[in-house]
Parts: C-alpha cells; structure tokens; sequence
C-alpha cells in the first residue's frame, strides 16, 4: 500500500502542473485575441457579468445624455388618481396598476396621508379631503 504522503505529493504536482498547462495555455489564447484585433479585457473586482468598461471621452466629445420624460405626473400623483378612480383599492392593487413594487408605494401613501390626500381604512385606501 502506498504510503499517504506520497499520494498527496503526487496528487499536489499533478495540480500544480495543470495549473501552469492552463495558464500557458491562457497567454496564448489572449496573444491570438490580440492578434485578431480583440482586447483580452478583464473586469475588475466588484463589477457585475456583461457590463462593460465605458471608454472615457472628453465631455465636448460625447453626446449628452437623453433623460426619459415622466409620463403622468409624480407617483404621488398617480396613485391619488388611481385610489379617486377606484376608492376602496388596496395598495398592492395600486402597485400592480402603476407597475412598481408595493413597498415602494406604501412610503408613498404614507406622506399623502399625512398630507390629507388620501385616507386609510384597514387595508383599503379612500380619496381625503
């Protein structure tokens, strides 16, 4: 029987020279990348699969960022409408017809019923004032 710590040399070598195989093998593939006219870009620590790193351009170079209109006015706005619509509604029901998570909204309704906007009674909420 082979003694244990000749098994865990052998085992350990082994190891160690597949991990110099791949990394060989990992410099040719990232020559030949080059070559092709590829980057062999790696992300940095932190950053999350599929995002890239954006190139840095001077700010007279780059086109101006567009910002997306809000389409109906604040959420706050919005749920007001909904609840005068429908008065009795429940917030998750509100969430789903705005499209947002309900969590958010119930910090909304929160401040429009201290404001007086609208008023709750157990889960359901009314039109104020």
């Amino acid at each position: 029987m082979p003694n244990t710590s000749d098994v865990l040399d052998e085992a350990r070598e082994l190891v160690q020279k597949r991990l110099a195989d791949l990394a060989e093998e990992r410099k040719r593939l990232e020559r030949a990348l080059a070559e092709l006219g590829g980057k062999a870009a790696r992300r940095s620590p932190g950053r999350r699969r599929g995002k890239k790193a954006k190139a840095s351009t001077s700010t007279a170079t780059a086109a101006p960022r567009k910002r997306r209109k809000r389409r109906g006015g604040s959420r706050a706005d919005q749920a007001v409408k909904l609840i005068e619509g429908k008065p009795g509604i429940s917030a998750s029901d509100v969430a789903k017809q705005m499209k947002i998570k309900p969590n958010y909204l119930y910090r909304v309704l929160g401040d429009l019923e201290k404001e007086g906007r609208v008023k709750k009674d157990g889960r359901k909420y009314f039109p104020g004032r």
